[in-house]
C-alpha cells in the first residue's frame, strides 16, 4: 500500500506538472501572437516592427517546440519509472557487470549508461533546436563538426570529473553509515567550490578560446569601473562566443582570487563602450549585493535538505517499489537510489520554481539600480533595448509565464524601474 501510495503521489505530480507546462506554454505563445501585429506603444519609438515580428517569430516556434519537447519529456520520465524502464537497465546492467567487476563497477555503469541513453534519446531535439530553430532565426553559427566536438569533450570531461565524484559518493554511502548524506554533502561542496576556482583556467578553455582586452580605453574604462565598486578580478577576457552563436553576454566567472571578467565578442561588436561599462556595472551589482554568494549558500542548503531526505528515503524499500524499480538484493541500491532521487525530485520542484524566479527577478531590479549609481542609467537603457532586439526576445510576454518561469525581469518593468517613460504593458 505505501508503494502504490508514492506511485500515486509520483504521478498525480508528473500529470499535474506536464498540464500546467502545456497550459503556461500556450499562454504565452497565444498572448505573443494577439501582440505581433504592432509594436507596444512603450517601445514605438525604439524598436522596429520588423524587429517586433522576428521576436514574436521566434518566441512562437521555441513554444511550439517547447510544447513537443515538454511532453515527450514527460513521457520519458514515466516510462523510466512506473513503465518499468529504469527497473529494466538495472536489471541488465546488474547482471552483465556485478558478478564480473563488483559491486563499485556495477553502480557507476548503471549511472553511466543512464546518461548515455538519456543522452542519446535527447540528442535529435537539440540538433533540431539547435540547426533548425537557431539556425532559421540567425543566431547559430555551430556547424555540425563544431558541435560534434563539443559533444565528445563535453563527454570526456563529464567522464573525467563526474566519474571520480560519483565514485566518492557512492564510496561514503557505503562505509560511513547512517549519516552518510552528510559526509556526501561535504565531499559535494567542496567539489563545487574546487570546479569553481578550476572553471576558468582549466575547463572553460578546451571550448573557447580567451583572448585579453585588446581595447586600451575600455580597459581603463572597465579598470576605473571596477575600482570605484570595490571589485578585483585576475583579468579583463574576450570569449569567441561568436563561433557558436550570435547571442552575447558578458559575465564573472571564477572563485576568491580566480575571478575573471569575460565578456563575449559578439556584445563588444553590439554595444558602445558606455554601454558594456553599463553592462558590467549591472554584473557588479550582483557582486555588491552578494547575490552570487547568496545562491551559491541557498545551493548548498537545498542540497544539504535534499541529501537528509534521500539519507531516509534510500533505506526503505517502498520509495524503489513506489518509483517502478525492484530493489536489488545482491547487489547495493546507492546508485539506484541516487538516480530515482534525481528523476523524482524535479517533479515536485517544479512547483516552487516561481519562488527562485521571483528571487533571480529581484536580483537584477538590484543590480540595475546599483549600475545606475556607477555607471548611465541611459546607457544601460539602450544596451538593454539593444540585447532584447539582438537576441530576439519578445516585447510582450504573457504575465502568468513571466510570473512562473523569468528570471529577469521583461524589458516594459525593467526600464520603467530605470526611469525611462515605457509603462507597463497590458495583458
Amino acid at each position: 500500500m505505501p508503494s502504490l501510495s508514492l506511485s500515486l503521489l509520483f504521478a498525480t505530480a508528473l500529470v499535474l506538472r506536464l498540464i500546467t507546462q502545456l497550459w503556461l506554454t500556450s499562454r504565452q505563445m497565444r498572448h505573443v501572437a494577439e501582440h505581433r501585429a504592432a509594436v507596444p506603444e512603450a517601445f514605438s519609438s525604439t524598436v522596429q516592427l520588423a524587429a517586433h515580428q522576428r521576436a514574436a517569430d521566434y518566441t512562437l516556434a521555441k513554444g511550439r517546440f517547447g510544447l513537443l519537447t515538454t511532453a515527450f519529456g514527460s513521457a520519458l520520465l514515466l516510462g523510466w519509472t512506473l513503465l518499468g524502464g529504469l527497473d529494466a537497465l538495472n536489471g541488465a546492467v546488474r547482471d552483465a557487470v556485478q558478478p564480473r567487476f563488483g559491486d563499485m563497477a556495477y553502480q557507476l555503469a548503471l549511472v553511466s549508461a543512464f546518461a548515455l541513453i538519456g543522452g542519446l534519446l535527447d540528442l535529435p531535439f537539440e540538433l533540431y533546436g539547435t540547426f533548425r530553430i537557431e539556425q532559421q532565426f540567425g543566431f547559430n553559427r555551430t556547424t555540425p563538426k563544431l558541435y560534434a566536438i563539443d559533444l565528445l569533450k563535453g563527454l570526456a570531461v563529464g567522464a573525467v570529473i563526474g566519474l571520480p565524484l560519483l565514485a566518492l559518493i557512492l564510496w561514503i554511502m557505503q562505509a560511513t553509515g547512517g549519516w552518510w548524506w552528510l559526509w556526501a554533502w561535504g565531499a559535494w561542496a567542496a567539489f563545487n567550490l574546487l570546479i569553481m576556482v578550476l572553471y576558468p583556467t582549466v575547463i572553460a578553455p578546451l571550448f573557447n578560446k580567451f583572448e585579453p582586452l585588446a581595447d586600451e580605453s575600455l580597459k581603463e574604462r572597465v579598470q576605473a569601473l571596477m575600482q570605484r565598486c570595490g571589485f578585483a578580478a585576475k583579468g579583463l577576457f574576450v570569449m569567441d562566443g561568436s563561433k557558436r552563436s550570435a547571442h552575447g553576454n558578458a559575465y564573472f566567472t571564477g572563485l576568491g582570487a580566480a575571478k575573471r571578467v569575460v565578456f563575449f565578442d559578439t556584445l563588444l561588436a553590439k554595444l558602445t563602450p558606455g554601454e558594456v561599462e553599463a553592462v558590467l556595472a549591472h554584473e557588479l551589482g550582483h557582486f555588491k549585493h552578494k547575490h552570487v554568494t547568496k545562491r551559491i549558500g541557498l545551493m548548498f542548503a537545498l542540497s544539504l535538505a535534499g541529501l537528509a531526505l534521500l539519507g531516509w528515503l534510500a533505506t526503505r524499500s517502498t520509495f524503489y517499489t513506489g518509483l517502478g524499480v525492484a530493489p536489488n538484493l545482491v547487489a547495493s541500491n546507492d546508485a539506484l537510489a541516487l538516480l530515482l532521487f534525481m528523476i523524482a525530485v524535479p517533479v515536485f520542484g517544479y512547483f516552487i520554481s516561481p519562488l527562485t524566479a521571483k528571487l533571480s527577478r529581484r536580483h537584477e531590479f538590484e543590480a540595475d539600480a546599483y549600475a545606475c549609481t556607477q555607471s548611465s542609467a541611459a546607457d544601460l537603457r539602450s544596451a538593454l533595448l539593444k540585447l532584447h532586439e539582438d537576441n530576439a526576445a519578445t516585447l510582450t510576454p504573457d504575465p502568468v509565464y513571466v510570473r512562473f518561469y523569468y528570471s529577469h525581469p521583461p524589458a516594459n518593468e525593467r526600464l520603467a524601474a530605470l526611469g525611462s517613460p515605457v509603462v507597463a504593458l497590458q495583458s
